[in-house]
């Protein structure tokens, strides 16, 4: 009689993993483990995971390699440890497993599930890369080997010190590239005459040349003091531990991590000068939240006056034209609506109300440690993502697609009122007042007046209406 061949068991699904609360059963094919279950279990808040944000994760793949190879140095980790720790860290630098990161970006513990997210991950892939099952904590652990000499309160901060910086890097790019496309918008217009407005008032002829001069100068001018607050950022607390004290970490331990972290990421960082007083300040944030408030205060003002220069087509403005994007109605045929400085708008009243929250987490801090961090690092994170978007999407389907009517604005600065402002200096007040006076009564245009009272002949009425002659030409130069 032959026997049949027993029946293949199936791997199990889960394996067991313990924590001060009790034991529970983690999916086998998971990288993270209990802590990060219980976390997923607690936060279920906003629905963005924390490896949603690619630059948080690297930058905490990043510290933990840093502080490995300062522990190794130190003879905290034996080599063997320590070398699969530092090649998971690489992997998940370079992209890898980052779907394995599945806490909530909001979270309460001041960022201490996301250090034992990132904890567990590494300690997984690292047994893997050693032969070794994943869950195997008696060989290496993912808080006695990879937390080494460190704490949720001096890597999360330095983390998100440097994701933030990641963010920043790339909202700058962005925003010279906008400058650089209202640059060359003004040497496209610099020739072209217009009325400049105060209190939406005819008030002086200008260039619209210098009108988008003038956007230009302002983000110029928001691009040197956003890199000046993004190296605020540049100074951490690693191998703060705990409340700044240093405890648990080796002697040199801070100096070490801190120089691998440097070399690593390719930024200038230094340890702070007291990581007491680090570990608990997140003024950093703060005044970056408030220059970050203040680009898109004044890059949603510009929208303001784009969506106003081209109000019509008829019964507005008109002055310029934007790109046609998309039908503007669902019931009135052949409208254009300026969609594109409406979602601009958008993001910078998001990021006002950012700034509100960044002030009252960090107003909350208590004591030796801000626990509140986590919501700190998500409105920064989430309102630099939208506005850099929003940048690019402004410049490349509004803003170097504008165009405008140039016969058209010079015959409305020849029939404005505002007109007689400018012939003032030739006139004298008394005379330009009572043609601006008769102007505004009859509806005659401020040239025709001025050439029936024999007052300018006209070809010297027209050349003071030069543009060279109405405007100054240094501020139409593209600023770079």
């Amino acid at each position: 009689m032959t026997r049949s061949a027993p029946a293949p068991i199936d791997p199990p699904t889960t394996r067991p993993e313990h924590d001060l609360l009790g034991t529970r059963d983690v999916p086998a094919d998971a990288y993270w483990g209990i802590h990060t279950l219980r976390a997923v279990e607690n936060f279920p808040v906003t629905g963005r995971v924390i490896g949603q944000d690619p630059h948080l994760v690297r930058a905490l793949a990043d510290v933990k390699r840093a502080a490995t190879v300062a522990n190794a140095e130190l003879g905290v980790l034996d080599a063997e440890r320590a070398d699969a720790i530092v090649r998971a860290c690489r992997e998940i630098a370079d992209g890898a497993l980052h779907e394995q990161f599945v806490v909530d970006v909001v979270q309460g513990g001041a960022g201490t599930s996301t250090n034992m997210n990132a904890n567990e991950v590494i300690a997984n892939r690292a047994l893997e890369l050693l032969g070794r099952q994943r869950g195997d904590y008696a060989f290496l652990h993912p808080n006695t080997h990879v937390n080494a000499s460190q704490s949720t309160n001096d890597v999360y901060p330095t983390a998100v010190n440097i994701a933030t910086r990641r963010w920043i890097d790339a909202l700058v790019v962005e925003l010279e590239r906008l400058r650089d496309a209202f640059a060359a918008k003004a040497a496209e217009f610099r020739d072209v005459v217009k009325m400049g407005r105060t209190q939406l008032q005819d008030a002086v002829p200008m260039t619209l040349g210098q009108e988008f001069a003038t956007y230009a100068v302002m983000l110029t001018e928001d691009i040197a003091r956003l890199r000046e607050s993004a190296d605020l950022l540049l100074e951490v607390n690693l191998g703060a531990t705990a409340v700044g004290t240093g405890l648990n970490a080796p002697l040199g331990y801070a100096d070490r991590a801190v120089a691998e972290l440097a070399a690593l990421t390719g930024y200038d960082l230094v340890s702070s000068p007291d990581l007491v007083e680090a570990t608990q300040d997140v003024g950093q944030f703060v005044h970056l939240s408030g220059v970050l408030k203040r680009v898109a205060v004044k890059l949603s003002k510009v929208c303001n006056d784009l969506r106003l220069l081209s109000s019509g087509p008829r019964a507005g403005l008109g002055e310029i034209t934007l790109p046609a994007v998309q039908a503007g109605s669902s019931i009135m045929p052949g409208k254009v609506n300026p969609v594109i400085p409406e979602v601009v708008n958008q993001v910078a009243f998001q990021i006002v109300g950012n700034d509100v929250t960044i002030s009252m987490a960090a107003e909350a801090g208590q004591l030796q440690l801000n626990a509140f961090e986590p919501v700190i690092a998500q409105r920064l994170s989430e309102g630099t993502r939208n506005l850099t978007r929003a940048v690019a999407v402004l410049t490349d389907r509004c803003v170097v697609g504008i165009t405008t009517d140039a016969a058209l604005l010079r015959a409305r600065v020849e029939n404005s009122i505002g007109l007689a402002t400018a012939l003032n200096p030739r006139l004298g007040y008394e005379a330009a007042t009572r043609i601006a006076t008769e102007a505004a009564l009859t509806g005659a245009s401020v040239k025709d007046l001025v050439l029936a009272s024999g007052l300018l002949a006209a070809d010297e009425l027209d050349e003071l209406l030069r543009p060279e002659n109405l405007t100054s030409r240094t501020s139409q130069e593209s600023p770079r």
